[in-house]
């Protein structure tokens, strides 16, 4: 098939990344939809590689959460003047009580027993004032109705969170969210999605090709 022909067949092509990394996230320290912490020199310097290697795609939009380490994330296509939304279905989960605390034994069997539960199918259940899976499925299905609703924009980047892609993935690939933990993070690691009219496949699985300097 040329590449001609697939492009007609495609209806959009999304580039799903996580946010560069933030001082929580090298501390262990819990960071949800509650906490808007910056990048550090670290996650700058992933945010700028993700730059370099991408910024050939012509990407039609730019998609983030409203929380600004997907903004600093992404800050280059936004100074090269990439049409850009905030969305606040693209945020990540609301962790509640748990925002902003250290790892401790507590807090990680705390974690465990949650993550239990939801592996058992028991989306409603949440952290006292955090959100439930539930909860995020229903605002992510709004954001991405918008999305996909735009007939011009073919080639998508979109910026957000760890858990968030977790059950973003489980929804476009028509997954129980009990299989959320199927698709693993790092920073600005890369998930590319196809959709030809009525279903999403994934192109590219968790990539971090554009850490590796010597590609």
């Amino acid at each position: 098939m040329s590449d001609s022909t697939e492009n007609q067949k495609l209806k959009k092509r999304l580039y799903i990344i996580r946010h560069g990394e933030t001082d929580l996230n090298k501390n262990g320290i819990v960071q949800g939809r509650g906490v808007d912490s910056d990048l550090n020199e670290t996650g700058r310097a992933q945010g700028d590689a993700f730059f370099e290697r991408y910024q050939h795609i012509a990407f039609d939009k730019l998609y983030t959460s409203k929380l600004k380490r997907t903004h600093q994330t992404v800050a280059k296509f936004i100074e090269k003047g990439l049409k850009w939304e905030q969305l606040e279905g693209l945020d990540e989960l609301a962790w509640g009580k748990y925002e902003g605390m250290p790892s401790t034994p507590k807090l990680r069997e705390d974690f465990k027993k949650l993550v239990e539960a939801w592996n058992l199918g028991h989306f409603d259940v949440r952290v006292e004032g955090g959100e439930s899976p539930n909860e995020v499925y229903i605002r992510q299905a709004a954001a991405m109705q918008h999305i996909m609703q735009q007939n011009d924009e073919h080639t998508i980047l979109i910026c957000m969170h760890g858990r968030a892609i977790r059950l973003l993935l489980c929804q476009l690939l028509k997954k129980s969210l009990d299989k959320m933990d199927e698709f693993p993070h790092q920073n600005t690691s890369l998930y590319i999605l196809d959709y030809d009219g009525k279903d999403y496949s994934i192109k590219t699985f968790n990539s971090l090709d554009h850490t590796h300097k010597n590609d």
